[in-house]
């Protein structure tokens, strides 16, 4: 991978909204310029080709985060919005002018984020311990905040069907430390869960993960993939990705190993229109970082490598070709050939 440097040019005027402003996007330095094609963009397998654009290359926007996660696309104000979790804060990302600025503070020690099928904001927030979404005007209403009487551990990560049902990932990583949130004790096993918003009927879809994380949809919705970043319950399997089967859109059946992520793991996951498994890959060799892609049958077709670890994707832009990728502590993108799939 070609190593490349970065700078971060300070913010010079308050955003259009009043949020605080805190830089711009990072732009390389003119003397360490690009060869396209990317080096950082590798093809392993030639079913990859056609997702990357060789006149397109990886870039930083921000710079500046403690740990970066749950990148959420709003094309219709044509901005990103992601956590920092241990700074307790949610960031938005301008398009149009490059401009970082505090979107959320406090934020609950926010992690995961998307959108319902309405287009307002879902987050997992690891402090309080719940799942909220964002009104339109602004307020906040609590979807879910514990099970059977109990308290969530830590939502981590969520996907939503196209029945408006949202499943959520509770592994509990908030309460394990007081740096993503505060130490507590465990009151529920590390559950996935399906909360139907319209009637407040929940289900555990998956008890069978010791560290349930990162969640999404198959295209079709006919599978769910679901990342294990503990110890694995099912001797083998490593660091291990998941793949069930949805059954008559509210239950998991069949459940296989995807892909096995080792020496490095993975975290937040998103597939693409053609059903390729993109993949938040760190915790192994500085080379293992960045971004893994998987074909529908498992094998390894492409890797974009970042100098960070990276922690969580996903799909966005005018066109949903734009892949965001929250790495440590950095925001990074680059053009794909393909677009994303399940955004509303």
């Amino acid at each position: 991978m070609q190593r490349r440097t970065f700078v971060n040019i300070a913010a010079g005027f308050a955003s259009a909204l009043a949020f605080e402003p805190l830089g711009f996007a990072g732009e390389q330095e003119p003397e360490n310029p690009v060869s396209y094609p990317d080096p950082a963009i590798e093809v392993v397998d030639p079913r990859f080709e056609r997702c990357r654009i060789v006149s397109a290359a990886v870039e930083r926007l921000y710079t500046g985060a403690r740990w970066a996660e749950g990148p959420a696309w709003f094309g219709d104000g044509r901005y990103l919005l992601f956590s920092d979790i241990p700074n307790d804060r949610m960031l938005r990302w301008q398009e149009e002018t490059g401009e970082v600025s505090i979107f959320r503070k406090p934020s609950n020690y926010s992690n995961g984020n998307c959108r319902d099928r309405q287009g307002r904001l879902l987050t997992c927030e690891h402090d309080t311990r719940r799942l909220t979404r964002t009104e339109y005007d602004g307020t906040i209403t609590v979807l879910m905040d514990r099970y059977q009487g109990k308290m969530l551990n830590a939502p981590n990560d969520l996907a939503v069907h196209s029945d408006g049902a949202i499943w959520f990932t509770d592994p509990g990583y908030g309460i394990m430390s007081n740096y993503e949130g505060h130490k507590a004790r465990f009151e529920l096993p590390a559950n996935v869960y399906r909360l139907d918003p319209k009637t407040g009927e929940v289900t555990v879809v998956a008890g069978d993960l010791d560290k349930p994380n990162g969640v999404c949809f198959s295209p079709d919705q006919n599978k769910l993939y679901l990342v294990d970043t503990g110890v694995p319950k099912h001797p083998g399997d490593a660091h291990p990705i998941y793949v069930y089967d949805v059954v008559d859109g509210v239950r998991l059946a069949n459940r296989r190993l995807f892909v096995n992520m080792a020496p490095g793991t993975s975290d937040g996951i998103r597939c693409d229109v053609d059903g390729n498994v993109w993949s938040a890959a760190g915790w192994g060799p500085s080379e293992y970082n960045g971004v893994h892609v998987f074909a529908p049958d498992g094998t390894l077709i492409g890797k974009i490598h970042l100098p960070e670890t990276c922690a969580n994707l996903c799909f966005g832009g005018a066109k949903k070709n734009r892949l965001f990728m929250a790495a440590s502590q950095s925001l990074y993108a680059v053009y794909v050939g393909t677009e994303g799939a399940q955004t509303p």
